[in-house]
């Protein structure tokens, strides 16, 4: 699709509801507008990067953030006006594409009232719903309401379709783009085995993580320290959390430089010899960066039961996931306790066999999330015009005799 092609601007009706929502928007309306030439206008739900690439916002999209069951629980009503509001607003003025981008509760249910009122709109789905860990059967349910799905891995699109989900193609996760930000120079490659070594602390970003983490993770560092020696500890973190972080780590043995910045948290990242991370996205970014690592998770006795039951896969860090085996150390629930995790780190911080094999298999992530050339949102924005011009065809072909 071109822009010389088109009879007017595109209109593309764009949601997100949290902060990595906004900045994968961000990122494909940027390479969208690249690729019309401008010839493009957006609406839709989002945050303060969608902000700066011209989307007005239809309502703050913290209005639909939340976290866990209880905050759920309690944005309930307001999360539910705010389906039948964004509904709403595309129905009464259809756009040429309706883009979802994670938030999969909410943007399914925004998808199934504009796909009942709007049956030929084209709607594409940015990151697919996690099922290949939990309840395979939302692909089914995806299906009718969703033209294509864009996804951030690359086992995801085969899974999708054996789990009777849209069509989907991998597209590359955005931390790709990041990679040049992340991997060290020799000189910082060097530094790396420099003593003291300095040792990534990761407690994660939501309240209940730092709440249930800190303490163990400050008495795990103190245990090691005892045991090797002193070293440099760093711990990233959002600057809306610092206040909280800083009140968290007060009573550690210790005291870790925390860093709010994405250059600064960068920097520790080119210069770690290891880390101690809460699962999530962020032991990702550690293994692009070839930072070996032990992950670490604690939630509710009864939270904890719900997980074992539904659960389908057999390891909690994403880059064991996409590996294939178990290459990170793991310590969930009961298993979370600082001597684990100290003998854990400290296997880490020498030329171990532990060591060289997390580094062995961090290099394989290139290739295995290979995208060639191409960056993620590129590849996306690509594909979104693609799917928007075959349903165009499609629609041209259906009403002729």
């Amino acid at each position: 699709m071109s822009a010389k092609g088109a009879r007017h601007p595109l209109d593309a009706f764009v949601v997100a509801g949290e902060a990595s929502g906004d900045q994968l928007g961000a990122s494909l309306m940027k390479k969208m507008r690249e690729r019309l030439l401008g010839e493009i206008r957006f609406r839709g739900v989002g945050g303060p990067a969608m902000a700066v690439e011209g989307l007005a916002s239809l309502f703050p999209m913290d209005d639909v953030t939340a976290m866990g069951f209880g905050s759920v629980i309690r944005k309930l009503p307001l999360i539910l006006w705010r389906i039948r509001e964004t509904a709403a607003a595309i129905i009464a003025s259809p756009p040429d594409v309706l883009i979802l981008i994670d938030s999969p509760d909410f943007n399914q249910r925004v998808a199934r009232r504009v796909r009942r009122m709007l049956p030929d709109l084209a709607i594409v789905k940015y990151v697919s719903p996690t099922v290949w860990v939990w309840r395979p059967g939302r692909a089914r349910k995806l299906a009718p309401l969703v033209d294509h799905i864009l996804a951030l891995f690359p086992f995801e699109p085969d899974l999708l379709k054996k789990f009777g989900g849209p069509p989907s193609t991998y597209v590359g996760h955005p931390l790709l783009e990041r990679i040049g930000d992340l991997r060290a120079s020799p000189e910082e490659e060097r530094s790396r085995r420099e003593n003291p070594p300095l040792l990534l602390v990761l407690p994660g970003s939501r309240h209940s993580e730092i709440h249930r983490l800190a303490k163990i993770f400050g008495e795990a560092i103190g245990r090691l320290v005892e045991k090797r020696g002193p070293m440099k500890v760093v711990l990233p973190t959002l600057r809306e959390r610092e206040e909280e972080i800083r009140a968290a780590v007060e009573s550690w043995p210790v005291k870790p430089r925390i860093v709010v910045t994405e250059a600064e948290k960068h920097a520790a990242f080119r210069r770690a010899r290891a880390a101690l991370a809460a699962s999530g996205t962020v032991t990702l970014e550690l293994a692009l960066a070839h930072v070996p690592m032990v992950v670490a998770y604690r939630v509710l006795p009864w939270e904890g039961l719900i997980v074992r039951a539904v659960v389908r896969v057999s390891s909690a860090s994403l880059p064991n996931l996409v590996l294939g085996e178990a290459v990170v150390p793991e310590f969930m629930q009961e298993d979370c306790t600082a001597k684990k995790l100290a003998h854990g780190l400290a296997l880490l911080l020498d030329d171990t066999p532990e060591r060289r094999r997390q580094l062995e298999a961090f290099t394989r992530l290139d290739q295995i999330f290979g995208t060639g050339e191409e960056q993620p949102s590129s590849r996306a924005a690509r594909v979104t015009l693609e799917v928007i011009e075959n349903k165009r065809k499609s629609a041209v072909d259906e009403i002729r005799p």
